[in-house]
């Protein structure tokens, strides 16, 4: 089967296609990633974020393929969980703006909106990393408009996608040392893959292949020696500059007369202020993100071209969603339509994974608290919610997990409030960044002073090994107790209490002043006395709190500040 020409209907079944392939193999990419906690993780955030695209195509009838790929994009943006998700949402976003004026493509319009998909998520990313999902969608994209210059066969262009796709994610443990020695492929690539090959068997008129024979069996990767994932060095372990700063500057016309503005130039001035630069320009304004330790500094140049919009802080990574009751929300809804409420000056959203870690939240200052947390985490959709939900002129969030940053600061982006992300990525550093509030501070100061914060404090926790694993030197068990500092496993006991006391004893040095323990699910009253004990007997000038957060999976999590 030969096609030329590619029109919208065809490729919203593709897009199904590829979604519902994807979805049938999210456990076995689940499974690709090497930390051992008990988390949601890369094939559930891809499959989310996928399916919410797919759902969006599937609710449009045009046969014009550019208002499809919108559609696409617009479900991606709105669904998109985890960094893996964000990344994907990308994607498929700069591959929707490159056909959007288009009612078909031809073979090499095909291609290159796969090279133009690949050049926007390497800009969204704060610093790319080789050998994960981006690898894997540039040398795919980079072989399509190869293969389109001498192949008119979208059928075929496709073909030899997906066949670069599994080279160059067969490559990617060469790449990335930490795939290498566990012994697996980028969970984020094969996911990708996974898409790419719904796409092909649609094109074709083919079942989706049966991955099951190809594939390495789950046990296999369940028993295989997992260390931390791709995805969580990109973000916590290669950050280089602490602002992650994005704005959008409205151009004045007396201002642009006396200095014209070039995007080249913009871009190359605004580059010695730091890394992860991004800035996308029209005729009207410019937007921009970049990751300095002088976000002021990049404000004030913003400035000489115009008026200074949408201030907010960036950083990384995303996952999926457990959202609030929605009969409550409804009642909320209907209570507020009869009685119209003011806006408030300042909202602040924060993210909680147990009902106490929430009551702690909104004792200290939180107006809409998001239930979610390390297995659950809200998506961009609803987190726009919250925002609509806290009635405010300014708003900041504090997603208090890695992986939901991402998913607020497009929350942000989307939504008109002027909001903004304070990226902490642990319960305590949230709690810390609260306490830093100051209601009379402009948001940019607010920004900076929640931001400094998070430096401020370090966050312990203990949860129980899912597999086994060796990392880092340590040969951990299925159901060891764990101890995870700043997200690296440092200690393993088979004794919960041991492991917790362990802990402590890495966490506290002679700066150390005050210990606060948040009491999860897993963990009793008389385990909290203990460790309590212990804490006050060996460390006699730090203070203790105790909090009961009632959080799944992490029995503790440990502040000292």
């Amino acid at each position: 089967m030969s096609i030329k020409v590619l029109e919208g209907k065809q490729f919203a079944k593709m897009i199904v296609q590829g979604a519902n392939h994807l979805s049938t193999n999210a456990n076995y990419v689940d499974a690709l990633n090497v930390f051992p906690v008990p988390d949601g993780d890369t094939g559930t955030n891809m499959n989310l974020s996928m399916t919410s695209g797919a759902k969006e195509v599937k609710n449009i009838t045009t046969n014009h393929i550019g208002k499809v790929g919108v559609a696409l994009s617009k479900g991606l943006l709105m669904g998109a969980r985890g960094n893996s998700g964000v990344i994907l949402s990308q994607l498929f976003r700069g591959f929707a703006k490159h056909i959007e004026q288009k009612e078909s493509v031809n073979g090499l319009e095909f291609a290159s909106a796969f090279e133009a998909g690949v050049e926007t998520a390497y800009k969204a990313v704060m610093k790319p990393v080789e050998g994960t999902i981006l690898t894997v969608a540039k040398d795919a994209g980079n072989k399509a408009v190869q293969v389109a210059q001498t192949e008119d066969d979208i059928v075929q262009i496709m073909q030899a996608i997906v066949n670069e796709a599994k080279a160059s994610l067969e490559r990617t443990p060469e790449l990335l040392p930490v795939l290498k020695e566990v012994g697996v492929v980028d969970s984020g690539g094969q996911g990708l893959l996974f898409v790419y090959e719904g796409f092909l068997a649609e094109l074709k008129g083919e079942a989706l292949p049966d991955s099951s024979a190809s594939l390495p069996k789950m046990e296999e990767l369940v028993s295989a020696e997992h260390h931390k994932s791709v995805q969580s060095h990109m973000n916590t372990e290669d950050i280089v500059f602490g602002y992650c700063t994005e704005f959008m500057v409205r151009f004045e016309s007396e201002k642009i007369a006396t200095n014209p503005f070039s995007e080249d130039k913009f871009r190359q001035d605004l580059s010695q202020y730091g890394d992860s630069l991004l800035v996308i320009a029209d005729e009207n304004l410019v937007k921009v993100h970049i990751h300095s330790e002088q976000p002021g500094d990049c404000l004030s140049y913003g400035q000489k071209y115009g008026n200074l919009i949408n201030m907010k802080i960036e950083n990384m990574r995303l996952q999926h969603t457990n959202i609030l009751d929605e009969d409550e929300k409804a009642s909320a809804s209907q209570n507020d339509a009869k009685v119209p409420q003011e806006k408030r000056e300042y909202g602040v959203i924060t993210v909680s994974m147990g009902s106490g870690i929430a009551e702690v939240f909104r004792s200290i200052g939180a107006h809409v608290v998001i239930e979610g947390g390390q297995t659950m985490n809200p998506s961009t959709e609803d987190i726009v919610k919250a925002i609509e939900e806290v009635n405010a002129e300014k708003v900041i969030i504090l997603p208090n997990n890695k992986n939901i940053i991402m998913a607020a600061e497009q929350a942000c982006e989307v939504s008109e409030t002027d909001a903004i992300v304070v990226p902490s990525k642990t319960v305590p550093q949230g709690m810390s960044a609260l306490l830093a509030f100051n209601p009379s501070a402009e948001l940019s100061e607010n920004k900076d002073y929640m931001s400094e914060a998070l430096s401020h404090v370090k966050t312990g926790q203990i949860t129980f090994a899912v597999r086994d694993t060796s990392i880092d030197g340590l040969e951990i068990e299925k159901g060891d107790f764990m101890g995870i500092e700043e997200g690296k496993i440092i200690v393993k006991d088979k004794d919960k209490l041991q492991s917790a006391k362990s802990l402590i004893d890495q966490m506290i040095d002679e700066d150390s002043e005050i210990v606060t323990i948040i009491q999860g699910e897993d963990a009793s009253k008389e385990d909290v006395e203990v460790i309590l004990n212990y804490i006050e007997e060996k460390y006699d000038d730090v203070e203790v709190e105790v909090h009961d957060g009632k959080q799944p999976l992490y029995a503790f999590i440990f502040s000292v500040e």
